[in-house]
């Protein structure tokens, strides 16, 4: 796919990386990502692919934004409340990038419809707040080889990996048991952080630049200010990727 004289003229700043250049460029214009949730660390996400220049965004959230969701998800404004947040994040994306298509999708992912509302996408971002739901993403990311970029955030940390099984550990092999539920305390700029560093993670898989974190989870400390890693291994007994799988 080739680059207009627009497309050389808008990216250019990214197009003078060393590790950048023409190539990375038509590889994310050629991409489609999925994008699951349209929230906190979902608007980040979507803002910086859409800037950056990846071809297509499918999105997917099936929640109305509401008045206490604007101190996080920039997505969305005090206009578009009661909208579905996937149109929501179409409306706002158009502004920030006509040329990227963007996809809203409104239904609430399952099992049942996780490849349809895939689709080409060669990459999944958890944006999600839920466990149930990413153990969706992550059963799908074991069964058809598509990485998922894995984020969460409370308060004001968060943590962050990149999830390419069988190369690395599933998120299942990570958190084994989902977290309890409820309204948890969340300040924005966290989960912008997070969600700024999800869409960083993504641009280097699609633009084939970097070392991503793979077998590798980033805590952010958001109060304190420190980031720590640690490894993180495959469970041979996991029962999604592990010798305990059941088969598909």
């Amino acid at each position: 796919m080739k680059l207009s004289p627009e497309d050389r003229e808008r990216y250019r700043r990214q197009m003078i990386l060393p590790s950048w250049g023409e190539k990375a460029q038509r590889a994310i214009k050629e991409s489609c990502v999925f994008i699951a949730g349209a929230g906190g660390l979902g608007s980040p996400v979507a803002l910086y692919l859409a800037a950056a220049g990846v071809g297509t965004l499918r999105i997917c959230d099936c929640g109305a934004v509401e008045l206490s969701n604007l101190n996080r998800q920039i997505l969305h404004a005090d206009d578009q409340i009661g909208e579905n947040k996937a149109v929501s994040a179409l409306r706002t994306l158009e502004r920030i990038n006509p040329a990227v298509r963007v996809v809203p999708l409104s239904e609430r992912i399952g099992s049942d419809n996780i490849a349809s509302l895939l689709g080409p996408a060669r990459l999944m971002v958890d944006c999600l707040d839920n466990f149930p739901t990413r153990y969706v993403l992550n059963d799908y990311a074991v069964r058809a080889a598509v990485p998922l970029v894995h984020a969460g955030v409370s308060g004001l940390c968060g943590q962050i990996a990149f999830i390419q099984p069988p190369q690395t550990a599933c998120l299942a092999c990570l958190v084994p048991e989902a977290p309890p539920t409820g309204v948890f305390p969340i300040l924005g700029a966290a989960a912008g952080v997070l969600g700024c560093l999800e869409a960083l993670e993504a641009l280097k898989f699609l633009s084939g630049t970097g070392r991503l974190l793979k077998g590798r989870l980033l805590f952010c400390d958001g109060e304190s200010m420190e980031f720590q890693e640690v490894g993180f291994d495959r469970d041979p007994d996991c029962p999604v990727c592990g010798s305990a799988a059941r088969p598909a």
